[in-house]
């Protein structure tokens, strides 16, 4: 039978090793061309959290089989395999040629070696077994992972709006673990609210919705620090408000709150996550005032109230917002970690009577003087003459 050593050996005979120095120069040279390498951690979890090299996938070696495909899919991509001393990243190196990967490499002496010799480390990001428990999906996905997952903890996102469209994104983005979910909201919750708004519930008719949003976001992730604005967002407040958050979703209905959010979020450079529903149709867009257009390039003038029904007025499919919402939680997230393509310069329209979606490129208005680059010159008013300032119910 054979032993250990026989094993190791043969595993040895079969791979690439790759000393600390000649990894460390591989993984400088990837990432100064921008050309794809894995550097792939295959110690058990508490070894990881006291130390790993930056930007790894973790996989312990008894989950690599189970776990590998999935969290690195091309197999012709180059993989840095490594453990404490050199000896599960060689077993590793060969499973992974074993499964078809064709340019692994074990790097021997592991990272005890790596940080002995004083080279670039540091401690990961820990999650608790709870979160890592709860977040596990997330945790799988190699453009999330633990580092992805510590990123939205630490975000914080403002909801315009606790009605139609704030209540999916607020409840997705909670159970995604944004950890800071401000909402502003000077409603209470209503009968006719519950068709769509799913954060209220019969119990809390009467209620104040910020009240109530931050009852059930509390309920779904302990997580989540939850800050409530109740208040209707003037000239006067917006500003301290909004300031210091990561990214707004916009739910408002009226084009007084929409023209007010667009001037203050493009002062202060913080995008936009804006959605609107009408009847049966929906439509979504990203407004990054330090990447692309903004609302008042969609709409440089506000039409007249009396071409601008509000969903009371004209009603609206109750599901609708239920998509159009979970949308806005989607392009946050990906304007968080910074994954895919947002919808910056893009409008996604949706027609729900025959369940098209199309996508509208959106351009800069020449015309319009309110930008980032403007900032400076940016007044902050309300706009007059117009429906009164509201939010999405």
């Amino acid at each position: 039978m054979p032993t250990f050593r026989d094993l190791l050996s043969a595993a040895k005979a079969e791979i690439t090793e790759i000393d600390t120095a000649g990894a460390e120069s591989r993984i400088a040279e990837a990432r100064a061309a921008g050309t794809p390498l894995t550097v792939l951690d295959v110690r058990e979890p508490d070894e990881f959290d006291q130390g790993a090299l930056p930007g790894v996938i973790h996989i312990p070696r008894g989950h690599l089989e189970a776990q590998i495909e999935n969290r690195i899919a091309d197999k012709s991509a180059p993989v840095i395999a490594y453990c404490a001393g050199g000896v599960r990243s060689a077993f590793a190196a060969k499973t992974l040629q074993d499964l078809g990967y064709t340019d692994v490499v074990s790097m021997a002496g592991g990272f005890g070696k790596w940080k002995d010799e004083g080279r670039d480390w540091k401690k990961p990001v820990v999650l608790t077994a709870e979160q890592r428990d709860r977040y596990g999906r997330h945790l799988l996905l190699p453009e999330v992972g633990t580092e992805g997952q510590a990123k939205l903890l630490a975000s914080k996102v403002l909801m315009l709006g606790a009605g139609g469209l704030g209540s999916p994104a607020a409840l997705y983005l909670a159970a995604a673990g944004v950890g800071t979910i401000g909402i502003v909201d000077m409603d209470e919750v209503d009968a006719s609210n519950l068709q769509r708004q799913i954060l209220h519930n019969l119990d809390r008719i009467g209620d104040r919705k910020v009240d109530s949003a931050k009852k059930t976001l509390t309920l779904l992730n302990p997580d989540v620090d939850v800050v409530t604005y109740d208040t209707r967002l003037d000239a006067s407040n917006i500003m301290d408000i909004i300031a210091g958050y990561d990214v707004i979703v916009d739910g408002a209905d009226n084009f007084p709150s929409r023209y007010l959010l667009n001037d203050a979020s493009v002062k202060l450079g913080i995008p936009v996550v804006h959605g609107s529903i009408f009847r049966f149709e929906g439509m979504v867009s990203v407004f990054h005032p330090l990447q692309g257009p903004t609302y008042r390039d969609m709409v440089p003038e506000p039409p007249p109230a009396e071409l601008a029904p509000s969903c009371a007025e004209a009603g609206v499919l109750g599901v609708l917002p239920g998509i159009i919402g979970s949308i806005q939680a989607l392009e946050t997230i990906k304007l968080l970690l910074g994954l895919g393509e947002p919808l910056i310069g893009r409008i996604l329209s949706v027609d729900t009577s025959d369940m098209s979606f199309r996508t509208f490129n959106l351009r800069k208005d020449p015309a319009n003087q309110v930008t980032y680059e403007n900032r400076d010159r940016i007044i902050i008013s309300d706009l007059e003459g117009l429906c009164a300032p509201g939010l999405h119910d």
